[in-house]
This record gives C-alpha cells, sequence and structure tokens, in this order.
C-alpha cells in the first residue's frame, strides 16, 4: 500500500547531466544514504542500483531513465535517473515533461558542455525549478568557480554557490556552507559520518566574501532579502532557506553545491537542497488541458479528490508482468481494477494492477493518488505520450516534444522463420521508444529503423539479439536526409477524376507552396478556401494527401520538410466528390509543386564539442575541415584546448575511432543534433547516384 506522505512532503524529481558527470553515481550515493540500499554499488563495476539493463552494465552509460523512491527527513522522494547521451535524449524529454524538479549535474572538470546545454533547453520548455550539484572536485583540472562563470555564461542562469570548496582535486578536503556559515567534514570513506564545525580561519576573509556575492545575487531574485540586504541587517539562515525555495520555484535563481559523489563527499546536502528547495506538486502549476470535445481549455487541481488526469510518459517490458506503463497522476485517484478512459485514443483501458517502481523491482500497491510516479499494468491501446482520464470528465494534456531521427540503418531478418518475428519485435520497440522510427523502403525493398545515433541504433539491435532471440543482418548507418524546396510556387492545380462506370470520383484543389520562413518549422497548411469552393468537409482530406505526398520527395524519395502549402481554391461535384478523391488531389497537386520548387537535399548538422592536450589540436582540427566543418568557437579548459564546430552527420560515422589514433586516446568529443542545412551540390549527386543503385539492385 502506498504510503501516506502528505503532498506538501512529495518530491519528484529527477537527476539530469552530460555524460560522464555523475549523475547515476549521485543517485546511488542518494539511495545508500537514505537507507534504500546498504552497499554502494558503481558504474565502472557494472553494479549500480540504477542501470539494470544488462547493456547499461557492459558500456558504462545510461540508457533508460530508470526511477525509485526514497525518503530523506520525512519528505518522499520520487527520483527519476536519466540518461547524458545525446542517442536518448527523448528519454530526458519525458522525464521532465513529468518532474516538478531536478538537480542538474556538472563534471567540475569539463564544466557545461553540448548536452548540458541541450538538457537545460529541455527543462526550460517545461519550466522546471532546479539546481546544480558541481560533482567531481577531486579530479584533475577541477575548478568550481570557473564552472559557475560557464554556467553564467553558456545557460544564462542566475546561479551561485552556496556552497564554497576546501580545496579541489587531491587537496579537496572539505566544503564550506555559507547558509549557516560552518565547515563540513567528513569522517570516514563512505561519507555516511560527518561534522559540522567552525570555519578554519585560513578560509574565513574569503566566505565572508562569497556569502555577500551569494546574498546580493539572492536580492535580484527575492525583495525581502533585498530590503535586509540593503539596510545591513542581519539575515538569518532560515530567511535565506525560505528565499531560495520561492527563487527556485519561480525559476529566478538558482543554487549550486559542490562535491565528489565517488568519493562520497558532499552528497547529504545535496538531499537537503531537494527537500529544502524543489518544490512539492503543490508547488507547481496545476495542470492545464484542452476538453476533447470541445477543445476549450481546462485546469484540475493537484487533489486526489478532483477528476482523474494522468500523462503515461514511458512504456518499459517486463518479462513476468508484460508492459509497465510508467504514468505521473496529476489529479484524481487511481485505483486497481478499475476501468478509465485514454482521451488520446478515444478508448477505455482496464488497470489490472499498480505498482511503484525501484529501478527494476516492483511493489504492488492497490491505489495511487494526485501527486504520484506509479507504473500501470494492464493497458491495451495506450501509447507513450497519451493521456488518462474520467470517462465523465475527459482532459487532454499537450504531449511531449520528440526529436526528429539523425540516422537510418536497413535491417534484415536472417532467416524466414524471423521475418514475423521482426515486425512484432520492431512494433514493440515502437510503443516503448518515440524517437525510433521504422519504414519500408519501396524502392530498395528494406525495412529502414531509424534513431538519434549510431549507439541507438546499435541497443536495439542488441536488444532484439538479447531479448527475443532475433538474428538480423544490419547494413551499415545511413545519414536521415531530408528534401525541401528553394523557391515559392503559385497556383498548383490537383486534380483527380476518376470515371469507371457507376459513381465517378471527383477531387480538385488549388495550392501555392513556399519554403518555410525558418528552418525546423516542419509542415504548415493553411486553409484560405472562401465561398465554399471546397465544403468543409473535404479540407482535411486534401491536408492528408499534402501531408502523405510529403513523405516521399521527388529527388530521391527523402521525406520533404520546412514548407508551408496555401490552399487557395478548388471545386468540387455534388454526386462524384469524396474524400478519397480529395485527398488524391492534395497528392497530385504536392508532387507537381516540389518538382517545380527547386528541391534540394537537406542533411543534419550536429553540434561538436572536441577538448585535446594543446600538442594535439592542430591534427585535430586539419581532420575536422577535411569533414566539412565549420569552426564556432575556440577555447581553453583547464589544461585542454576546445573546439565548438558544426559539421555534417554524414561525415562523423565511427569519429570515436579516428579521434582516439589522432590523440594516442587522449581527446573526448560530444555531438548533438543541432539543425538542418542544404548539401553541396556534389554530395547531392552522390546521393542520388546510391538511391538509384540500391534500387536498381532489387
Amino acid at each position: 500500500m502506498l504510503d501516506k506522505t502528505p503532498l506538501k512532503d512529495v518530491r519528484n524529481i529527477g537527476i539530469i547531466a552530460h555524460i560522464d558527470a555523475g549523475k547515476t553515481t549521485t543517485t546511488e550515493r542518494i539511495l545508500y544514504y537514505t537507507g534504500v540500499i546498504h552497499k554502494m554499488g558503481t558504474v565502472d563495476d557494472g553494479n549500480a542500483t540504477m542501470d539494470w539493463m544488462a547493456q547499461e552494465q557492459e558500456r558504462g552509460i545510461t540508457i533508460t531513465s530508470a526511477n525509485t523512491t526514497t525518503f530523506w527527513k520525512n519528505k518522499k522522494i520520487n527520483i527519476i535517473d536519466t540518461p547524458g547521451h545525446v542517442d536518448f535524449t527523448v528519454e530526458v524529454e519525458r522525464s521532465l515533461k513529468v518532474l516538478d524538479g531536478a538537480v542538474v549535474v556538472l563534471c567540475a572538470t569539463s564544466g557545461v558542455q553540448s548536452q548540458t546545454e541541450t538538457v537545460w533547453r529541455q527543462a526550460d520548455r517545461y519550466k522546471v525549478p532546479r539546481f546544480f550539484f558541481i560533482n567531481k572536485i577531486d579530479r584533475l583540472g577541477a575548478d568550481f568557480y570557473s564552472v559557475i562563470d560557464q554556467i553564467h555564461d553558456r545557460l544564462g542562469a542566475n546561479a551561485v554557490g552556496v556552497q564554497m570548496p576546501d580545496g579541489a582535486e587531491d587537496d579537496f578536503r572539505g566544503i564550506v556552507d555559507l547558509i549557516e556559515m560552518d565547515y563540513i567534514v567528513y569522517e570516514d570513506d563512505t561519507g555516511m559520518n560527518f561534522k559540522r564545525q567552525p570555519i578554519p580561519d585560513h578560509l574565513k576573509e574569503d566566505a565572508e566574501l562569497r556569502r555577500h556575492d551569494f546574498l546580493e545575487k539572492l536580492a535580484d531574485a527575492d525583495d525581502g532579502i533585498m530590503e535586509k540586504f540593503l539596510e545591513e541587517q542581519e539575515i538569518t539562515p532560515g530567511e535565506i532557506k525560505e528565499a531560495i525555495r520561492k527563487s527556485v520555484i519561480a525559476n529566478t535563481f538558482l543554487p549550486v553545491f559542490v562535491g565528489t559523489a565517488l568519493r562520497n563527499r558532499g552528497v547529504q546536502p545535496v538531499l537537503d537542497g531537494i527537500t529544502d528547495y524543489l518544490p512539492s506538486p503543490l508547488d507547481v502549476s496545476s495542470i492545464t488541458g484542452t476538453d476533447p470535445k470541445t477543445e476549450e481549455e481546462k485546469t484540475f487541481k493537484t487533489d486526489p479528490s478532483d477528476p482523474l488526469s494522468a500523462l503515461v510518459f514511458k512504456i518499459a517490458s517486463d518479462p513476468y508482468v508484460g508492459k509497465l506503463f510508467y504514468t505521473r497522476i496529476y489529479s484524481g485517484t487511481i485505483t486497481s481494477g478499475s476501468t478509465i478512459y485514454n482521451s488520446s485514443a478515444m478508448k477505455k483501458e482496464r488497470i489490472s494492477k499498480i505498482v511503484v517502481m525501484h529501478s527494476n523491482k516492483q511493489e504492488i500497491v492497490a491505489k495511487a493518488e494526485a501527486g504520484e510516479i506509479v507504473a500501470l499494468v494492464g493497458l491495451k491501446d495506450t501509447k507513450s505520450g497519451e493521456t488518462l482520464c474520467d470517462d465523465k470528465n475527459q482532459i487532454l494534456i499537450e504531449s511531449m516534444n520528440v526529436p526528429e531521427p539523425v540516422v537510418s540503418m536497413a535491417i534484415e531478418p536472417k532467416t524466414k522463420a524471423d521475418q514475423d518475428k521482426l515486425g512484432l519485435t520492431l512494433r514493440k520497440f515502437l510503443d516503448e521508444d518515440p524517437s525510433l522510427k521504422v519504414q519500408y523502403d519501396k524502392e530498395t525493398g528494406q525495412t529502414i529503423i531509424s534513431g538519434m545515433g549510431e549507439l541507438h541504433l546499435d541497443i536495439i539491435i542488441d536488444r532484439m539479439k538479447r531479448e527475443h532471440g532475433l538474428q538480423t543482418e544490419i547494413g551499415r548507418p545511413q545519414v536521415a536526409y531530408r528534401e525541401a524546396i528553394t523557391q515559392k510556387v503559385t497556383g498548383v492545380v490537383g486534380k483527380f477524376i476518376s470515371q469507371t462506370g457507376g459513381r465517378g470520383q471527383y477531387g480538385h484543389c488549388i495550392i501555392d507552396v513556399e519554403p518555410a520562413e525558418k528552418p525546423g518549422d516542419g509542415i504548415v497548411f493553411v486553409n484560405k478556401i472562401k465561398g465554399g469552393a471546397i465544403p468543409r468537409e473535404y479540407i482535411g482530406p486534401v491536408e492528408k494527401g499534402v501531408r502523405s505526398a510529403a513523405l516521399n520527395g521527388v529527388l530521391a524519395g527523402y521525406p520533404v520538410t520546412d514548407f508551408t502549402v496555401t490552399l487557395v481554391d478548388g471545386s468540387f461535384h455534388e454526386v462524384d466528390s469524396s474524400e478519397m478523391a480529395f485527398q488524391m488531389a492534395g497528392k497530385i497537386a504536392l508532387k507537381e509543386a516540389l518538382r517545380k520548387g527547386g528541391p534540394v537535399f537537406l542533411e543534419p548538422v550536429m553540434n561538436l564539442e572536441c577538448s585535446a592536450p594543446e600538442e594535439f589540436m592542430g591534427a585535430v582540427m586539419g581532420d575536422l575541415n577535411t569533414r566539412r566543418a565549420k569552426i564556432v568557437n575556440l577555447g581553453t579548459r583547464g589544461k585542454l584546448k576546445t573546439a565548438r564546430c558544426e559539421v555534417p552527420l554524414a561525415e562523423m560515422f565511427n569519429y570515436a575511432n579516428a579521434l582516439r589514433s589522432l590523440t594516442q586516446g587522449r581527446a573526448s568529443f560530444s555531438m548533438e543534433p543541432s539543425f538542418y542545412a542544404e548539401v553541396p551540390v556534389h554530395i547531392a549527386e552522390k546521393i542520388k547516384g546510391t538511391r538509384e543503385e540500391a534500387a536498381s539492385k532489387r
């Protein structure tokens, strides 16, 4: 049975960061200090509690977000540990959609990296209150204040240390608490026992200056502190904490903590920060959605007695209970055995079981209420991102943002017996992972899977083999190219007339098509029909036909994106017109417009950040130039030189091995999708040739 923790004492939080900043290790320490586990595992040994998948343990990275529940100082904390690798960014996206707060972990040496910026933007999108934990202060090149400067420069955040480290690298000795103005020193290797004592004399002056700076920044965010600060009155720790809490929830101030999770230092103050500063479900806005019938906005309060509203944010398969539907309940109550309504799919669903998750272990409960994150069992037609509610009081919550895949790979079963199995397995993965796409390429006769990167697709293939015994042949990764038009085309006619005896078919539309105002706008459909030239019931089919035609471009069959279609005129027949006829007319019109619109190929361009010792930077830059990279910024981080650049994904396959050999393994890099850009002419010709060659081999 779920405990009866009051909602004001519940914290739904995520641990988010760039890969290798120490998220999973920090979560492991949190579980140890709160008594959930009695032995600390490590990512390197493959025995961290939250990295339960075999692939995570082998590779030492987090692939899937895992959640667990723990208690600290009578507060209940639901934690989601998220991946840091860009290939699994959708896991972060869907976690942030349902969380009330987050801890952003940064490496004291690497600072704010490219994926940090990505998760920061995701948190901004959902207005998630957060604070920073600068981890790995014991590492070579660690610099606490340099990382805070990067937070200001790259993230534009009003962040300031509420602690300061005593030393760094091997000389890291303790932590000064600038709120209580005392010194935290640890007494054992596990970090379980620590004491607070007066600040050592050699740190007092610096601590006073740092505290003054911190209070000045807090005063910018809180009027009460501002008044006392300007009048030079004493501000108590209680007043400071209350002001920080209000400012964190309002996203106007971000406290920064310091420590080293691997060496068990500084994690308990982070736990205090979670309970003291991050919001409870009652502190964040009530859930707002639309009525699926009237499309009017409606709001439900975070209250167990309000009508039910919940969002399924993730689906995972369990070998014993089947599918687990991870769900955030915003309002109302869900009871085991009850029937609820899926307003996204417009279907009733029955819940056979409700479980509270601890990594991959489960605890069965009879009911769950507003503010909880649980997993439901027994749903049949629900997908990730869909809304569950009461049949009699329906609401539709906005779904999460899913990025477009950038890498594709051909996949074929090794044996005839595996043919049917492949379809079923892919369907299961598509239910679980909204960033995975599958399509059948008619030109080459192949099944194409598309994802967020090479690693993403590698994991999918590996899971097929381990979990389903499915042997597959795979083609080398291909770039997910797009097509786009470069000029406006007006008055394009789409006409579909068919007379085969009996009732005929008649659909006729006229469209204008122009490139989108900015990259990333996708397909925009505008209806400017006046005077009923096309009846209202046929407008939708025209749009459907346009979107269907856009799936296969005229250059080489790649999807077409970033254009605006304006339906300006058309005609209909009283008897022969039908939805199908207008859908076909929309298709014909768009294909004609694409041919006239100066079509070009677009390719995904990545944001790349590379760090290497100075003696290797020349070779790294030379190699990047051969990969069509455009250098954006050169800098220094500690003893390393850094380069940020924009580089086409097509040039970056197997880059990890190339960089390793160029720098004797001493460089590191991270990259993430940034935007689509037009492909140079000589590359475009190659793409066409490759597609034609593949089609001829069918």
